[in-house]
Order: C-alpha cells, then structure tokens, then sequence
C-alpha cells in the first residue's frame, strides 16, 4: 500500500469515527446551552457555556433529588453484581471441575436458557415475584442473581475454569486442599480476569436497565437513574433537553469510569474465556 493510499485510508478513519463520536459530543456539548440553542444548530460549541442544566436536573422530580436516584441505582447494582459474581463462580467450579448425575442434561438446559429470550419470562416470573410479596422491592433483582440466573455469566466461567490445568488441583489435592480450598485458594486468584469482566457486564446491564426496573418497582422514592430520567420527559409539558442531557452524562459517567479503570482485566477475561470472536 503506497504513502497515499494510507493517507486517504486515515482521513477515511478519522471522518468515519467523528461521524460515529458526534451524538455522544453533541450530548455533552448540550448539557452547556439553552433549551433554546440546542435545536439551532449542529455545532458544537455552545454560545455561551452554563452549567444550569446540571444544577436544575439535579433538583430531581418534585421531592426526589437525582442524587437519591443514583444512590437507589447503587444500592440496586452493587448487590447485584457481587451475587452474580459470587453465584457463577461457584456454579461454574461444579460444572467444570465435578461429575455428579445428570450433569450433561442440566449443562444442556443451562445452555438452552442462554438463548430464551427474556420477553418469553417476563409474565411468569412477574407473577411469581407478586405471590412472593417482592414487587416495589430490590429481591427480584437481588434472589436471581443469588440463585446463579444468568447462564452467560456462568457459560463463561465454565469456559475459564476448564482452561486451568487440572494438574493444579491434584497439587493442590497433594498439599492436603480441600475442594473449597482449591476454589478460594487457587482458582480464585486465576480467575480475576474473568471474574472482573463478569462484573463489568453486570453492572452496566444492570445500571442501564429500564425494562426491568419499570416493572418491577413502583415508588417513585426506589426509582433508579434509568426511571429517574424518563421522569424528565413526564413532568411537564414542556421539556427541558438540556436537563435530560445533562442528568444523561452524570448517569454515563460511572459505566464509563468503571469501564476504563478495568478495562486491562476486561479484555484479558474475555480473550482467555473462549467468548472471544
């Protein structure tokens, strides 16, 4: 490839990924204008800059601060996200490490579960959760998680663990470890990469998730982020974009902030667990 073949394939590149990159710009780019200026133009530097719209969406909804929605969003995603971790593990270890009756049938069914799309469930697990008296709580996010329902996750894992020699847990075995003692003490430490990606994808499913939360929770005072910002469209007849953007990059910003801070153990978990493409 000539010198001017590459310089044509660059400008190709870099005009292609501005195109991509320009509504997140714009977004943020809306968050210090008007209402008014916001629908007058493409460009991106505002007229004049003003942080109003982060002050006024912060008030919230009526008595609801934002702040109290993106603590109802941690309270939500944290716990979710370390019984997920902690569910698949322990899940993943028994598929991949022990034989036990039936394990080809539930490994198929664990695996067919993997491809049910979650619109066939929604009904019946509503009404479960309504007989269980769990309906405008956190349990229904909470218990599956507990329970190890989310066979992406554990697939993963499964796929990690067998990746580990088996020579590590005869050793181990050796040394006078136990099962538990291999899981916590060896396999554990191996499976940082995988366990941190696991954590990763559920916190940004879980942070993001309108469907769910809008069935399941009804009190506008346990509404995460996600329900606190369609309130914005509700309210009043009139919108207030500049708001909503901004209240939009305050919701972004800690998948973003988690993301990179774990970025090097993502990738790592990913290539090594056989999801790679």
């Amino acid at each position: 490839m000539t010198k001017r073949n590459n310089i044509l394939l660059y400008v190709f590149l870099i005009i292609f990924g501005l195109v991509l990159i320009y509504p997140f710009l714009f977004m943020i780019s809306a968050t210090f204008k008007t209402n008014e200026e916001i629908f007058t133009g493409i460009g991106l530097i505002p007229d004049q800059f003003s942080l109003e719209a982060f002050r006024n969406g912060w008030k919230g909804i009526g008595d609801t601060t934002y702040g109290m929605f993106l603590m109802n969003s941690i309270k939500l995603v944290v716990p979710t996200v370390l019984f997920t971790i902690v569910s698949s593990v322990i899940v993943a270890y028994g598929f991949a490490r022990f034989e036990f009756p039936f394990k080809k049938i539930l490994f198929g069914i664990m695996v067919a579960t993997l491809m049910l799309p979650q619109a066939v469930v929604i009904v019946p697990r509503y009404l479960l959760f309504h007989k269980l008296g769990w309906l405008d709580t956190y349990l229904p996010f909470y218990v599956p998680a507990l329970l190890a329902t989310f066979p992406f996750f554990t697939f993963m894992l499964i796929q990690f663990i067998r990746g580990l020699p088996k020579e590590l847990d005869e050793s181990a075995i050796l040394d006078g470890c136990n099962s538990f003692m291999i899981l916590t003490k060896i396999h554990l430490p191996l499976l940082k990469p995988a366990l941190i990606s696991v954590g990763i994808f559920q916190f940004m499913w879980t942070w993001n998730d309108f469907f769910n939360s809008l069935i399941y929770i009804n009190s506008v005072d346990k509404y995460p982020v996600s329900l606190g910002l369609r309130m914005f469209l509700d309210a009043e007849g009139a919108v207030s974009w500049n708001e909503i953007m901004a209240m939009s990059v305050v919701t972004i910003f800690p998948c973003v902030l988690v993301f990179f801070i774990c970025q090097k153990y993502f990738v790592s978990g990913i290539s090594t667990s056989g999801l790679k493409g």
